[in-house]
């Protein structure tokens, strides 16, 4: 005897009754259970899927492989796209290099006004500090020649 279950929709029960002798009857139950296919049904799809993936992917592929000719001019504009960014780099450090100098004069020229500023405050700190010195002579004033005139716009001693 097998178990089935009375509420699966692919499952038909037959009853075959039987009389045996009279008065005596017998009741034969049948159970024909129907199998599904759907689970064919997917497998045929999922592999029908892969063989479209397969096709696409064979015959999807680029055209003909690189040939050397192309791969050379290929490797040519990396090697000179790679030697113009050394270029720049170069030239960028250059660049900064002249900005230091140009920095570092400034820096000089500075000093140097700092230093001359400096010396010349000495001079005058110098200067201020020593006491001046008085030189005398005697000298002569020569005697007045002619006659004096006297008019509103001449000097007066």
């Amino acid at each position: 005897m097998t178990q089935y279950d009375p509420n699966n929709p692919n499952t038909e029960t037959v009853e075959v009754i039987r009389t045996v002798e009279p008065g005596y009857t017998e009741t034969v139950e049948t159970v024909v259970v129907r199998e599904s296919n759907t689970g064919w049904w997917i497998a045929g799809i999922l592999g029908a899927l892969v063989l479209l993936a397969v096709l696409w992917i064979l015959f999807a592929r680029g055209g003909a492989p690189q040939t050397d000719e192309a791969l050379l001019d290929a490797q040519l504009d990396a090697v000179e796209a790679q030697a113009q960014a050394d270029a720049a780099l170069v030239q960028g450090q250059v660049a900064g290099a002249q900005a230091s100098v140009d920095i570092a004069r400034a820096d000089a020229a500075r000093s140097q006004a700092e230093a001359a500023r400096a010396a010349s405050e000495a001079r005058a700190a110098e200067a201020r500090a020593v006491s001046p010195v008085v030189i005398e002579r005697e000298v002569q004033v020569p005697a007045p020649s002619g006659t004096a005139v006297v008019t509103p716009t001449t000097p007066q001693n």
